[in-house]
């Protein structure tokens, strides 16, 4: 049974930095492409962030360039997105998903629109901003 399992998500204030984590279990993250999403109230989730499978290229959306960093750690079958300068606008709920092969035009299409597949999610981690 694969699952993922996000945490680190917590209420910091505005210009703050955050580290989530999404841990991986019953795939390994070697075959698999890696994304970051963020999901408010009313909207749909949006592509934060992807590392596809084949290489360690990252991809970001253009709210996130120099600000967030995404990587993977495959001995713990982990991936991670380092968040900092957290304006008042980012709070919402992160997810983490993977997909078997996924190679750029996943990333593209995750960082650039909103058309995206993914084979499986984790139950998300709530991140808010707030002075």
């Amino acid at each position: 049974q694969v699952q993922l399992v996000e945490s680190g998500g917590a209420v910091v204030q505005p210009g703050g930095s955050l580290r989530l984590s999404c841990e991986v279990s019953g795939v390994s993250l070697g075959e698999y492409a890696i994304g970051w999403f963020r999901q408010v109230p009313g909207k749909k989730r949006a592509g934060v962030s992807c590392m596809p499978s084949s290489d360690s290229s990252t991809w970001y959306r253009d709210s996130g360039k120099g600000r967030f960093i995404i990587s993977r750690d495959m001995s713990k079958n982990t991936i991670y997105l380092q968040m900092k300068s957290l304006p008042p606008e980012d709070p919402g709920r992160y997810y983490c998903a993977t997909k078997l092969s996924g190679g750029w035009p996943l990333c593209i299409a995750t960082t650039q629109s909103d058309e995206y597949e993914y084979d499986y999610w984790g139950q998300g981690t709530q991140v808010t901003v707030s002075s």
